[in-house]
This record gives C-alpha cells, sequence and structure tokens, in this order.
C-alpha cells in the first residue's frame, strides 16, 4: 500500500481552500491513502472558529472529501471539528477510494489548554481495514502514552494512523516519540502535522512515516509538503520475531502485578 501525509499550511485558509491545497498535491500521485492533519478542515488554532465549522461525519466537507476520494482513487484521512448531539469532538475521519466512510475516531485524551473548552473526549479505540491492513487511529497527544498505542497493537492493528498539531517546541514528539512507539510495538505508524504558523501557534512540521523498526521510510522537513512510502507489510513481521515486545507484553505485565 502507498501512503502519504499532506502536511499542509494551512493558517489563515477556509476550508474549501485547504480542500484545493489537498487536490493540487495529490492530483496523479496514485496513492492509497492520503493523511491530513488533526483539525484539517478547520485549522487548530482557530478559536471559536471549532464551533462555528464543526460539522457531522457526512457534512458538506465530508461530502466535497468523498468527491475528491473517487476523482483520486485515494482513501483520506483527516481531522475535523465533529458536531454530535453531546457537544463536539476532535475527531478523524477516513473515507475510501469509493467515497464510503470508513472510520471515525474521537481524540481520547485532551492537552493541557484550551481544547477541553471546546471538545468532548472520545472514549474508544478505532479499528479499520484498509487494502488489507488493520489500521487504527489516534490524535495527537493520544500517542504520547505508550498504554493507547500497546492497546491498539493488542487489538490487531498493524498500522496507527495519528493526525497532530504539534507545535515547534515539542519537536521531539516527531523525531524520537512516534519512531520509538513504532519500534516497541513492531507496527507501521504515520504521524501527520501542519505546517507554517496559525494565528500563535508556529508548528514543528516533522510529519513521518514510520517502519516497525523505529526507522523512517520518508519524514517532512518544516514546510508544506507530500511525503510519501510504500508499506512492506514483511516489515512487521520481521520486527515482531525479532524482538517480541508485543507477545510478550501482556505476560510481563501479569508478572509485574502479581509480584
Amino acid at each position: 500500500m502507498r501512503v502519504s501525509v499532506f502536511q499542509c499550511a494551512g493558517g489563515g485558509l477556509s476550508p474549501e481552500q485547504r480542500l484545493q491545497r489537498l487536490q493540487d498535491a495529490i492530483s496523479g500521485q496514485q496513492l492509497d491513502l492520503v493523511v491530513c492533519p488533526e483539525l484539517f478542515m478547520s485549522g487548530y488554532d482557530v478559536g471559536d472558529a471549532l464551533i462555528d465549522l464543526a460539522q457531522s461525519p457526512d457534512g458538506e466537507f465530508a461530502r466535497a472529501i468523498a468527491a475528491l476520494s473517487r476523482s483520486n482513487h485515494t482513501a483520506i484521512a483527516y481531522g475535523y471539528p465533529e458536531r454530535a448531539e453531546e457537544g463536539i469532538y476532535n475527531s478523524v475521519l477516513c473515507i475510501d477510494s469509493s467515497g464510503a466512510l470508513l472510520a471515525n475516531h474521537r481524540k481520547l485524551l485532551l492537552p493541557p489548554g484550551f481544547e477541553s473548552r471546546y471538545f468532548e473526549a472520545g472514549q474508544d479505540l478505532t479499528l479499520f481495514e484498509l487494502n488489507g491492513i488493520r489500521c487504527a487511529f489516534l490524535v495527537c497527544y493520544d500517542v504520547e502514552y505508550p498504554e493507547t498505542v500497546r492497546a491498539a497493537a493488542e487489538a490487531g492493528a498493524e498500522l496507527v494512523i495519528v493526525p497532530t498539531a504539534l507545535e515547534r517546541n515539542w519537536g521531539l514528539v516527531a523525531e524520537k516519540l512516534v519512531p520509538t512507539r513504532a519500534f516497541e510495538n513492531g507496527i507501521w505508524m504515520i504521524y501527520a502535522n501542519h505546517a507554517g504558523k496559525e494565528n500563535d501557534t508556529h508548528y514543528f512540521g516533522g510529519s513521518c512515516i514510520v517502519a516497525p523498526n523505529g526507522e523512517d521510510t520518508a519524514r517532512a522537513g518544516s514546510g508544506e509538503i507530500l511525503i510519501s512510502s510504500d508499506l512492506d507489510m514483511q516489515a512487521l513481521t520481521t520486527a515482531r520475531e525479532r524482538l517480541p515486545y508485543l507477545r510478550e507484553a501482556s505476560g510481563l505485565r501479569a508478572k509485574l502485578i502479581r509480584n
């Protein structure tokens, strides 16, 4: 499966302009999956616009993404503010190459700061299958806890997809933590950040696609870019056979608790 990250510099852009940037980036690329950042639809540091722009998973923006998926023959995952009866969620949605909604995930953990003023916290892991690969979604802060990625891997995830809005003073998350999560679970990871500046937020960039051995197969700098990589699923088997962290983890937990 050929996957990519669209690291978008969308500060000050409308949803329609962001959509056009995405179209321009992926046209003619022959991709199986494109991942966009956290709150790609609305922007992350946009204040009360998060409320005004929030939509349901079948809203106008999702329908536009579905048309883009069909015309480019690729699945697209993107972050957006999800409007629900009980409130607004920081969510990520995946639409497959036929334009059908494949999965919708609500961010599990809200970091210190403004997010808790706008969003409800999600409650569940989200797993789905794409091109025969078992995938899981996490959003930004979710991935910074080893428990979330381990839970996804133990539930069968082979690929963990993480839209994020990582600021420039937290680069170690993209450079060190994400490769560690891939390595310690023997999984593929896609980490999709913003680029540039949005109001008071300066984004780090650093989007990456990381193999199960913890090594980058693609990594972005700080600017807007589309990065791509082919996922070799044999690499997952090789990593897990070489270092059986995932297989031995549950037994180790039980032993430590018992003692």
